[in-house]
Parts: structure tokens; sequence; C-alpha cells
């Protein structure tokens, strides 16, 4: 086995690196450098500079708006932004649900949905820990009742991440209680400016917010 980088791969290793010196700002990079917090404007900024460059949504196949990289160039990239001080990409929309619509998802939702994604029209955050129900996901009471065209959920989500921000929101929810729990369990996705849905920050120790519980009622 060789693991060796082709010359290839060199190459795409020295432009990676020329895009992040010509196009990651001095005040981002000090900003991650120093461990300081991100505003959202930071990271739009950044979303969008790599957008620019067809770079932002690096695992997503290029009929669907991703560069095509294989693995070994992921790796690069993401080696070389963090030697840059480059932000972390947020993972909800482009991490999470993006490769769930491209697989599992309707033309009409990829169609929506994914484009919406790309170029920061939406900001999505994740609906899946709860209080009792963190990494035992099964143990959720979230609940969503189906009434004709509609689901009407109720209960609440907890430690989600930069949900200040979001516009939607991706959730796991009860739809049935027979059987495995695990599978009375669906995924939904809402609009977080939907009337009674309320998110409310959680400080955290070191004064941050990033964090935050989600209240849906009715």
């Amino acid at each position: 086995m060789d693991l060796n980088f082709t010359p290839e791969e060199d190459a795409f290793r020295a432009e990676v690196r020329s895009f992040l010196k010509d196009n990651l700002s001095t005040e981002i990079a000090t900003k991650v450098r120093n461990g300081e917090e991100l505003g959202k404007a930071d990271i739009e900024s950044w979303h969008a500079t790599l957008q620019s460059r067809n770079w932002l949504a690096a695992t997503w196949p290029v009929e669907y708006g991703g560069p095509g990289w294989n693995a070994v160039q992921r790796h690069i990239f993401d080696e070389e932004c963090c030697m840059a001080n480059a932000p972390r990409i947020v993972p909800f929309g482009l991490g999470m649900l993006g490769p769930v619509l491209i697989k599992f998802g309707t033309e009409k939702q990829k169609a929506d949905i994914l484009p919406r994604i790309l170029d920061g029209t939406d900001w999505w955050c994740q609906g899946y820990s709860e209080p009792g129900a963190g990494s035992d996901l099964a143990s959720l009471k979230t609940r969503a009742i189906r009434e004709g065209d509609d689901y009407i959920i109720n209960g609440q989500k907890t430690w989600t991440t930069l949900g200040q921000y979001a516009d939607k929101i991706f959730c796991l929810v009860r739809t049935s209680t027979e059987g495995k729990r695990q599978e009375g369990i669906s995924f939904v996705l809402v609009d977080i400016k939907t009337p009674g849905i309320e998110v409310r920050p959680i400080k955290l120790i070191e004064g941050g917010y990033e964090v935050n519980e989600v209240f849906f009622s009715d």
C-alpha cells in the first residue's frame, strides 16, 4: 500500500492552500485561532466564500451542487483548512440534512431545499436531543400527530446548537408508540418561525450562548 500523495493530490493541496491564503480573512482566522466566538455574519461570509468556488458542500455529488471530491481530496481540504485557522463548516444543513435528502428525498424536496442550503437562504438546526433522551434517542417523547394534511407537534428539544440563527429545524419525533421504540420515530422538517415554536437560550458556564431549548406547542 502506497500512502504517499500523488502528484495530482499534491497539486490539489497547493490549490486549496492558495485559495485559503487569498480568500480567508485575517479577522476570521484570528478569531478561530484565539478560540473566539464567531457570529452569524462571520459564518455566513465564510460559507459564501466557499460556495463561490463550489467548495461548500464537500460530500455532495456534482449534480446537486457539490464538488465531487473523493475521500483523499476531502481529507486534504479539511487538513489545509485546519492549518489555516478556517472556521468549521456548520454541519446541520450541509452535512446532516443535505445527504439525507439526496439519498431519500423526493425530486421536489431536493429542488426546493438543497439550493437554499447552498446559497445561505435557509439556516438549519438539529432537533434530536431532549431532556431524558440525549444519546438514547429511542426514549424521545416529542410527538407528531397526523391531522389531515398536517402533523401537530408537541414536545421539547434541548442543546439545539446555533438554533438562535435558524430559519428551519429538522427533528426526530414520535409518530407511533407501537412495536419497537426505534421504529416509531420519524424525521420531519419544520419552519422554526411557525407559531407555537419558542427558542430559549441556554447560557453556558463561560457566559457564551451557543445552545438552546426549543418548545413545540401545537
